[in-house]
């Protein structure tokens, strides 16, 4: 896949990539294919792992050969193509409404602890959890009162419930995860749910804090967030 450098640190030798699908990866020296200038704004390809970039190598080094005509590149009818942009300007950026952020959560961030989860996505997720619950529930209902097992132990409405909740755990870790980070915070930070009675509570302030709007250690600014 190509992407852009977003961020490296020489000398801490971590950086962050925003790839041709819109997605945000993380990469090390170590993923680095051979010796290379990679800096901000550097075209590069990689192989995408998760939220790891492996294989990272850059456009430029990679070419064996110099071009064979300084002219801009053209199609059919001689009309210039248009530079590839990535990240929050390219075409295929990550949608920024509240529903793509549940569903995202639920599939290529399931397992996601690194990067960054501005409040919006945080809040979209808790919304859309909500209403999943609460329908998963109604079916449970039906059928628990369809099978006569409402006055008793529903076990359907039990057992669908837990299990929406138990898969859906992953995802929830991750998603505090990158709010922490969001806010310059480490994600170690979630432990504090382990503190009785005002675990939950200190999470959920973290959770309200605003984004920082500059690139931090764990990432550029969230697409969708205003800099300015």
């Amino acid at each position: 896949m190509r992407g852009e450098v977003l961020h490296y640190d020489e000398d801490q030798g971590f950086g962050f990539i925003t790839g041709a699908d819109g997605n945000r990866y993380t990469f090390v020296r170590e993923d680095l294919r051979r010796e290379a200038t990679i800096g901000r704004g550097t075209a590069i390809e990689f192989q995408p792992a998760g939220g790891r970039a492996r294989d990272v190598i850059s456009i430029r080094a990679q070419a064996a050969s110099p071009p064979v005509a300084t002219a801009a590149p053209t199609q059919a009818g001689n009309a210039p193509v248009a530079p590839q942009r990535f990240g929050r300007f390219a075409e295929n950026a990550p949608a920024t409404d509240l529903w793509s952020y549940f569903r995202r959560g639920l599939t290529d961030n399931y397992f996601n602890f690194s990067g960054r989860a501005r409040r919006k996505e945080y809040w979209g997720y808790c919304l859309f959890w909500t209403i999943a619950l609460i329908v998963v529930g109604g079916v449970g209902l039906f059928i628990d009162d369809a099978t006569g097992h409402l006055d008793e132990l529903p076990a359907v409405t039990v057992g669908l419930c837990g299990t929406f909740a138990l898969a859906t755990i992953p995802p929830w870790i991750g998603l505090n995860v990158r709010r922490l980070h969001d806010i310059g915070l480490t994600g170690w930070l979630f432990l504090a749910v382990l503190i009785p009675t005002i675990g939950w509570l200190i999470i959920l302030a973290f959770a309200l804090i605003p984004t920082q709007a500059r690139e931090n250690q764990w990432g550029p600014v969230p697409a969708g967030v205003k800099t300015s």
